[in-house]
């Protein structure tokens, strides 16, 4: 098993250290996992900063770039440690205010005959509150979906650890947020990695301030993001990745009819669903009672983040490094420390037998990432004898050479022969032409067993067509690999940053 790295065409810029903030009051909020104590011990020290990265849930821990941004966290957060001379731990937030459903319901995997296999949750009801994920239960379905997801991984030395972690988790019981958590955590605090709640009420009271600011500022906030995408995105003719400049605030606020946009009216603010009003003192109330109810959206999320925690850098994925291109004025006008965005790392996993056909045809990861079918192609044309290939190259050459010989000498008989002899030298080629691909036909035809490997291997690469990152989960890797897996991936990581981040870093 090795890793296949994705370039980026951006390298990382390398973060700054800020002031720290104490931490006490949100540690109670680290989910529990194999020595977790040391890691809030950690946390705990009065110059502690951290790396935050995040993803909403996802159904058997979501797709592989979670794991990814983890462990991308783990291995820069180690690298700001060794460079500054300071203690910077990694943080994953685990964003249970999503409500999403549709987005997190799903995970895939590829079967023992290489084809995409996936399983879903029921989908949420069209008239169903919106209920943010850390309130939707998984329910007595997730058991069958269990059952068939891990009857698919076949027989391997880690099989049976991962089937049970997953089951300690992904049970009726459970909330589809609270299962994604904890199964992380219980993955990643033995790599110390802390997986922060942030549903949790410690910091949700944290966040509340930051919250009521931006309610408070929300017409101006709106205006400054507006310019910021006009200046980012619309003068270089792109499209703003977020909406922005339509009234709605950054701020949720589960309502009667679930997670609901809070949009300025008048002098307060009302749901965007729910129609239903709110004053500023109603919600600066609700703040200090039920501060679980207020939630962020995108782009005041990494904000809150930096108010409530010392982080100096999130780590994310390509789209998550565009919309944040959007947020530097909220961090000035909320008298918010501003962390540095810095990619994950990015690859593929390339197992033994895939490597094995990749070496029999002489190809690369490369080539098959590019998703056309050039690897086919070439095998399919490495098999047609080159004499062949040849001769028929030669004919096609010959014959519109003669023809083109005889032309003057025909249309000087008759000038009226010219289209006769075009049509001919057009039929000619075609002939030839087709010849060649008839023979290409037969041979794919006999080539089936070597089409059939190959698209194996594509498959593993780019289920379905995409990424292999954005659609596998990780419990059928981990189940063949184990932990040395991560391990791996963090190692991998943590070498890209040691060669990619800037030089010359300054130092607290």
């Amino acid at each position: 098993m090795r890793l296949h790295p994705t370039p980026l065409a951006v390298p990382p810029t390398l973060p700054s250290p800020r002031a720290s903030v104490p931490l006490e009051g949100v540690l109670e909020a680290i989910l529990p996992g194999p020595g977790v104590e040391p890691l809030r011990a950690a946390l705990g020290q009065p110059d502690v900063l951290v790396v935050t990265t995040g993803q909403q849930a996802g159904l058997f821990t979501g797709p592989l770039y979670t794991i990814h941004k983890a462990l991308s966290a783990a291995a820069l957060a180690a690298h700001l440690t060794e460079r500054w001379g300071r203690p910077v731990r990694p943080v994953f937030w685990v964003a249970g205010d999503d409500h999403d459903h549709a987005e997190i319901a799903s995970a895939s995997w590829i079967d023992e005959g290489g084809q995409l296999g996936e399983v879903h949750l029921p989908a949420r009801p069209a008239d169903a509150p919106l209920r943010p994920m850390y309130r939707e239960p998984l329910g007595e379905a997730i058991t069958a979906l269990l059952d068939r997801f891990t009857a698919a991984i076949p027989p391997s030395p880690h099989r049976a650890g991962t089937v049970a972690w997953l089951t300690r988790h992904y049970r009726p019981g459970a909330t589809v947020a609270g299962a994604y958590g904890l199964a992380l955590a219980e993955l990643l605090a033995p790599l110390g990695i802390a997986c922060l709640d942030s549903t949790h009420p410690a910091v949700k009271q944290a966040a509340a301030p930051c919250l009521l600011r931006a309610l408070r500022e929300s017409e101006r906030l709106d205006g400054l993001l507006q310019a910021e995408a006009e200046t980012q995105f619309t003068a270089r003719g792109a499209v703003s990745p977020v909406t922005v400049g339509d009234g709605a605030t950054l701020v949720f606020l589960e309502d009667r009819l679930g997670r609901d946009r809070l949009v300025r009216e008048g002098d307060g603010f009302r749901t965007r669903r729910g129609g239903d009003r709110f004053s500023y003192d109603r919600l600066d109330t609700i703040a200090r009672e039920e501060p679980q109810r207020l939630s962020a959206n995108v782009l005041l999320r990494p904000v809150v983040e930096s108010a409530v925690l010392p982080t100096v850098a999130y780590v994310g994925g390509p789209g998550e490094l565009r919309y944040l291109r959007l947020t530097p004025p909220l961090y000035d006008a909320l008298d918010v420390p501003r962390q540095c965005p810095v990619p994950r790392w990015s690859g593929a996993i390339i197992e033994p037998p895939v490597d094995r056909i990749l070496e029999k045809f002489g190809s690369s990861v490369a080539e098959v990432l590019r998703g056309d079918a050039t690897l086919e192609a070439r095998i399919v044309h490495d098999k047609v004898p080159a004499a062949v290939l040849g001769a028929l190259a030669r004919i096609e050459a010959e014959s519109d050479a003669r023809l083109e010989e005889i032309t003057p000498t025909v249309l000087g008989l008759d000038p009226t022969l010219a289209r006769p002899v075009a049509s001919a030298r057009r039929q000619i080629a075609w002939a030839v032409r087709d010849l060649g691909r008839r023979i290409h036909a037969r041979v794919r035809a006999r080539s089936a067993v070597e089409l059939r490997q190959v698209g194996r291997v594509r498959g593993a690469l780019l289920p379905g067509g995409h990424p292999q990152e954005r659609v596998l989960t990780i419990a059928p890797f981990l189940a063949r690999h184990g932990p040395a897996l991560l391990v791996g991936i963090r190692d991998a990581a943590a070498a890209w940053y040691a060669t990619a981040l800037e030089a010359g870093a300054p130092r607290p």
